[in-house]
């Protein structure tokens, strides 16, 4: 019972209530009650500070958190070493991952991995902000860019370059900038991070890091929806090489700017610190980290 509950705790902080964590798991309002109250008196702890909209995790919950991820991840390891055989893997993993990013290359990667072991099940949450790692329960998460928390672990999978870009078509009727202070006179596709707008390009140069401001007509927080209207001729998108590869390959989209590239930055994994992970998460892990660092994006540009 211990570990159901803390299975519980863990389920109420990812569905951000009580009721809802108590609906997906089959519990009455009163039984989740009694669970949380329960654990609560093992801890001598308030957990969960809550209000009539919203529950607020505790410092002490938040240690709790932290250490119940690991050992529910244990306990399942155990149970799949002795019922199923250290060669079977089973169990949830959640994973989180950009949107365009998580459509092209992580999920036909998950679809290969579940092939091979039908008894794990995915979850795949996309979204282009950071999330609360251990609040949302995600396993891991792709991401661009450096790490932004200390207390998170990271797997490098490689480097990532951001480009401008355009069809051929948008090129021939309104011209190609010849350096990023014509950026000004492009309809441009801004990508939304949360309450971020990525309106502020940077670009190198004469040696120095420099942010051209740009504006468009079309704003949208998905990047697959930034690459669509790019390659449907209405502007100039700012994209990762790794969601342009094809494109760029297959000429439907042209580089531009190349001379004023930035450095590349980062892909990488990232994952909440714990002693013992679950295997199925490591092997997915791994499979993933494996499989993108093979398929690398080689681009003209980054020589």
């Amino acid at each position: 019972m211990f570990l159901e509950n803390l299975a519980l705790f863990q389920r109420i902080v990812e569905k951000g209530g009580l009721a809802a964590a108590g609906r997906e798991m089959g519990l009455s309002p009163a039984t989740v009650t009694e669970r949380l109250n329960a654990l609560e008196s093992y801890y001598g702890a308030t957990l969960l500070k809550r209000t009539t909209r919203a529950i607020h995790v505790t410092e002490e919950g938040r240690t709790l958190l932290d250490g119940a991820a690991r050992l529910l991840a244990e306990a399942e390891e155990l149970e799949a070493r002795i019922k199923k055989g250290v060669d079977q893997i089973s169990g949830p993993i959640r994973v989180s991952a950009p949107f365009d990013l998580g459509r092209n290359r992580v999920a036909p990667l998950i679809d290969r991995f579940l092939c091979v072991y039908p008894n794990v099940t995915v979850d795949l949450l996309l979204s282009d902000q950071y999330n609360d790692m251990t609040g949302e329960g995600i396993d891991f998460a792709v991401r661009f860019g450096s790490l932004q928390s200390s207390s998170l672990k990271i797997k490098k999978i490689g480097s990532n370059s951001r480009i401008p870009c355009a069809t051929p078509q948008y090129i021939e009727e309104f011209g190609a900038p010849q350096s990023p202070a014509d950026l000004e006179k492009h309809n441009c596709l801004v990508m939304r991070f949360g309450q971020n707008i990525d309106n502020e390009w940077p670009f190198n140069v004469d040696g120095r890091i420099i942010k051209i401001p740009v504006n468009g007509n079309r704003m949208c927080n998905d990047g697959e929806l930034v690459r669509e209207w790019c390659l449907a001729g209405y502007g100039i998108a700012y994209k990762s090489d790794w969601d342009i590869k094809e494109d760029l390959d297959a000429g439907r989209l042209i580089p531009l700017l190349q001379d004023y590239l930035v450095a590349p930055s980062q892909i990488q994994i990232i994952y909440p610190p714990s002693p013992v992970m679950a295997r199925r998460v490591r092997m997915l892990m791994d499979y993933i980290a494996d499989q993108m660092r093979a398929d690398q994006p080689a681009l003209d540009h980054r020589g």
